[in-house]
């Protein structure tokens, strides 16, 4: 029996893995999904070409990067603000943020209404250059 006839009895043929070590585990999910995947990401971008490289070698599926990415920039973005075990100081730390949302939103409301301000101006202003020229307006002597 030879080496790769150990895979029909439910056992995987071994390779010899990085570091060296001699392992059964999978290594590199080699479909054509991922390899198109691959060089699609170091045309566009090397970076992420590296990283699905990095992706098939731990043998995972490119079809699962966009999960294990959202998931991950989750863990590290979290809700905004990092929780202590202490009630008050989480409570106090809510208010510091719920505050700056205030002030974030006012500024935007009075973005908004300085722009509708500046809008009606010229619109007061071009009306005003209109009603001159109609005035001085040769035309309008005939009449």
């Amino acid at each position: 029996m030879s080496f790769s006839d150990n895979s029909t009895m439910g056992q995987r043929a071994g390779q010899w893995d990085f570091s060296g070590k001699y392992t059964t585990e999978k290594r590199g999910r080699w479909t054509g999904l991922n390899i198109a995947a691959m060089v699609v990401g170091f045309v566009f971008f090397w970076p992420f070409g590296l990283v699905i490289l990095y992706w098939i070698l731990k043998g995972r599926d490119v079809r699962d990067l966009p999960a294990a990415m959202r998931e991950k920039w989750t863990q590290v973005r979290g809700d905004g603000f990092s929780r202590s075990d202490n009630v008050v100081f989480n409570k106090y730390q809510q208010t510091q943020y719920d505050r700056i949302q205030e002030i974030k939103d006012e500024m935007a409301s009075r973005a908004k209404r300085f722009s509708d301000f500046r809008a009606d101006a010229k619109r007061r202003a071009d009306e005003e250059e209109f009603n001159l020229f109609m005035a001085n307006s040769p035309g309008r002597a005939s009449e």
